[in-house]
């Protein structure tokens, strides 16, 4: 997270009486993720964020996983995905474990209501489309290449400028947090870390509304969906102040660390959380030793699976990928780069390949959804004579 952060009006100091125009007193609610223990904000609404007019559950079946999955690599094809549902509803799991879900959206119509993951953190990439994501703490404007950060427990809503829109979405049971490596004991990236807090945004402006209606908040919590329905808007936070808030950070601001020799995959880390770590692929110099093997190294997966999403079809290392792609490269299998691969790249200086990588460190499982994507010959493609 980027750090302390205030918006809006809040009282000079905290848990005493703030009063509204009218003299009644706006409702304070402390918002932390890891009970009283981790970082937390403090918002000030103007109705009691407790009151309901009703709720019902809302049809959300989970993901139906596939059963005893073979072990071999993977590719799914999902540049070709159809529109479908809102940006929540329309979100397609493809791979899963207890530690995140994996999945595409590209949304076909608008969310009519506002919604809130108690279940972990979204953690969205836009790789197509613009618009805002509008939240309890302020509206946060988003383009393409954007990494938004949504802390659990969020209500929010992602409202897009109408241009077809796609996103890469993890949901995370656990925090979304920088590397710890990259940070001092006082929470400040270091000197090597690949961005700074100058590259990370906030919500830029805090919107408050204070209309007597009936509103929708979908609310994921315990692997269910429910609806619960209030009087008034949702988003009615006059100020705020702390270290929890939904940010934003541009994958074209994260600095690639080159070497003279090829370097390993934790130098493109980008987030951690509990048993997996998000990693950027961005353009870059290649390395820079005259006998240089550019593309990577053969290596194993021996505790952990590989997840790569290909933002364009210019990967070094892959044959036979295209914008839109995933490959999961499992535990237990070794893989590299394909047949011709090694030999192409020698004398290149450059790589503009663009990709998020998910490792983690229990396996995943594929999602009935995502077997009619699958590229059936993949598992082959290190074999020569394919």
């Amino acid at each position: 997270m980027p750090g302390y952060m205030q918006l809006g009006q809040i009282p000079r100091k905290r848990h005493t009486q703030f009063r509204k125009a009218d003299g009644g007193l706006y409702s304070e609610q402390l918002f932390g993720t890891r009970g009283f223990s981790g970082i937390a904000s403090l918002l000030y609404h103007i109705h009691p964020p407790t009151q309901v007019m009703e709720w019902s559950p809302v049809e959300c079946a989970d993901a139906e996983m596939e059963e005893h999955a073979a072990l071999h690599h993977r590719h799914l094809r999902t540049g070709a995905m159809e529109p479908y549902g809102d940006p929540v509803s329309g979100r397609i799991p493809l791979m899963q474990n207890a530690d995140v879900r994996i999945g595409i959206c590209v949304p076909a119509a608008p969310m009519p209501y506002f919604y809130k993951n108690a279940d972990g953190d979204d953690l969205l990439f836009v790789h197509r489309g613009s618009g805002r994501l509008e939240t309890m703490f302020g509206a946060l404007p988003f383009g393409v290449g954007d990494y938004l950060v949504v802390p659990r427990g969020t209500i929010y809503r992602i409202v897009t400028d109408g241009a077809p829109a796609r996103f890469l979405v993890i949901e995370s049971a656990t925090p979304i947090q920088t590397p710890k490596r990259y940070r001092n004991e006082y929470g400040q990236l270091l000197e090597h870390a690949p961005y700074c807090e100058r590259d990370m945004r906030g919500p830029s402006a805090l919107e408050t509304h204070d209309e007597a209606d009936r509103f929708e908040v979908r609310i994921r919590a315990r692997g269910a969906m429910a609806s619960y329905w209030y009087p008034f808007h949702p988003l009615d936070v006059v100020g705020w102040d702390g270290f929890v808030y939904p940010w934003a950070f541009n994958i074209a601001d994260f600095e690639p660390i080159t070497g003279s020799l090829h370097q390993p995959p934790p130098v493109h880390q980008t987030f951690e959380a509990a048993n997996f770590v998000v990693c950027s692929f961005v353009p870059r110099m290649l390395d820079y030793h005259p006998n240089a093997i550019p593309v990577p190294y053969n290596h194993s997966n021996v505790d952990s699976d590989e997840m790569i999403y290909y933002v364009n079809s210019r990967f070094g290392s892959r044959r036979g990928i295209e914008e839109g792609s995933i490959t999961l490269h499992p535990s237990g299998l070794p893989h590299g780069p394909q047949p011709g691969v090694v030999e192409s790249s020698l004398g290149q200086t450059r790589t503009e390949e663009l990709a998020v990588m998910v490792d983690t460190f229990r396996p995943l499982q594929l999602s009935a959804a995502a077997l009619p994507l699958e590229d059936a010959a993949y598992p082959m493609s290190w074999n020569p004579a394919t």
